[in-house]
């Protein structure tokens, strides 16, 4: 089952550092999944993820009390508005984009509505 819990989470890291550069895949997400995958599999990796430099102290954060920093908030926000400005360019149809619309909203809503850290 280790091997299991270890292969999700080097595909969680891969996802989030994909993330990283493509604004449709979320990178914090993915990060707090690989941590909670690499508690079950991997102390070492597990124990990287935590240290880690720039992504340690996000998952702490979100451990801690679901805090979200501001930085990030704000990265998100841009995030979700070129994604949905790219699919107005591209001519997505109308449906889909209250579909997304609707979809985005709640996301934004959950993110500024989490505490700062």
């Amino acid at each position: 089952m280790r091997v299991i819990w270890l292969i999700c989470g080097l595909t969680c890291v891969a996802l989030a550092l994909i993330g990283v550069v493509l604004p449709l895949l979320p990178t914090v997400p993915f990060l707090l999944l690989a941590a909670f995958c690499f508690a079950r599999s991997s102390e070492r990796l597990h124990n990287w993820l935590l240290s880690h430099k720039t992504f340690g102290s996000m998952i702490e954060d979100w451990n801690s009390n679901g805090a979200i920093r501001p930085s990030a908030k704000r990265a998100a926000t841009l995030s979700i508005f070129v994604v949905f400005c790219i699919s107005l360019v591209v001519g997505v149809k109308t449906t889909v984009l209250v579909i997304q619309m609707v979809v985005l909203s709640a996301v934004l809503f959950f993110i500024w509505t989490r505490p700062n850290s």
